[in-house]
Order: structure tokens, then sequence, then C-alpha cells
């Protein structure tokens, strides 16, 4: 899982993603200090934004961050200082993966809808991608369910005309990629990456 810091983009805030709202209209924000808890109306914590969050931690990168087991004590350590009780209880478990598209053959109902076999590793996923590049043999990059990509969207087991998909195969652009390209298109991986391996952006 990733959480996102861009000072120069976003300011001094610290985005942290877990769920997305189905309805943004019935979304609660709540203040905790510099933390500010975000809920659905069912009370689902969807995410947290800190702010003033370099007065915290330090930043040595910017953008999507990996969390680790230390970072997540960091934010618990820092939310109980805001006086928020919360702990996080996140799967720490790569969801940006490396896979190989070991077979790709055409949706029976889509003509620009590919169903893909990719192996990521410990398992292999069933992916519907709508990407014209798309062809087996190649490393692509991943998004397996639970990921939160940086739009904010959550990936999802989903049916794409009536075709089961988990996860999806993502671009360039769809990873916040400096310099990704304009065409429509996956990001294909050079030979060099491993299959199962967590991609690092």
């Amino acid at each position: 899982m990733q959480v996102y810091y861009n000072r120069e983009g976003l300011g001094d805030v610290l985005i942290i993603p877990l769920k997305q709202g189905e309805d943004r209209n019935e979304v609660e924000h709540t203040k905790h200090g510099d933390v500010v808890k975000i809920t659905d109306k069912d009370g689902t914590i969807l995410g947290y934004n800190v702010f003033r969050a370099s007065e915290y931690m330090n930043f040595a990168e910017k953008g999507a961050i990996t969390l680790t087991e230390e970072f997540v004590s960091s934010i618990e350590n820092l939310f109980e200082r805001n006086g928020l009780q919360d702990s996080l209880d996140i799967d720490l478990s790569p969801k940006f993966v490396v896979g190989l598209v070991s077979e790709k053959t055409q949706h029976e109902n889509a003509d620009k809808l590919s169903v893909c076999k990719v192996d990521v590793g410990n398992e292999q996923l069933q992916i519907v991608c709508g990407a014209p590049n798309v062809d087996e043999g190649q490393k692509v990059v991943v998004a397996k369910v639970g990921a939160v990509m940086p739009s904010g969207m959550e990936i999802k087991d989903t049916e794409l005309r009536g075709v089961p998909s988990s996860g999806m195969i993502c671009s360039a652009k769809e990873l916040g990629l400096p310099n990704a390209p304009k065409e429509k298109g996956i990001l294909v991986l050079e030979d060099s990456y491993e299959v199962g391996q967590p991609f690092e952006q």
C-alpha cells in the first residue's frame, strides 16, 4: 500500500488513502489536531490527511511512498500526538507488482478488450485489459486488488462485459510516472524485471 506526499504539488500534507467511498456526497471529515479523518456515512474509514506533515516525519522522497511497518508505526504515533487513538490495520504486501502476460485472448463480448492471464509470482490473475498494445510474453505492472491508484481509485474484483477481472495492467500515466506518453497503452517493462517483485516507482 502507498501513501502520498508532494509538498510542491499539494502542500505539506500526507495523504493516506485506505478505501474509495461509493458516494462522495456522503463523506464526513473530522479534525483531530493536524489529522483529518475521512469516513463514509456508515463510519467506514476511507483515509486520513495529515497537515504540517513535515513537522512529524522526514520525507526523503515525494509522490507515492510504499508503507513499511516502521512507517505505519510512525503514523500511529503521529495520530496519538493529535489525540486520535486509531490504529492502522493495513495489508503491507505489495499491491503494485511485476507480472508476466502468459496468455491473451479476445473478449467474447467486446472487440477492444482482451482477457489476459497474468503470472504475478505467487498466483495467476485473470485481468480484462483494454490497452491496444498488450500482448503475450510482456512484463507489465499489475495493480492487484486492494491497490489504490494515485488518482485515488481503488482496484477491486469486478466483471467487464460479463468476464471476471482481478486487478489492472497499468499504463505509465495511471501510475503517475513522469514523462508518461500521451498515447493509450500499458507500460511494458524491460526483461530484467523479475516476475512477482514489487514495482517501485
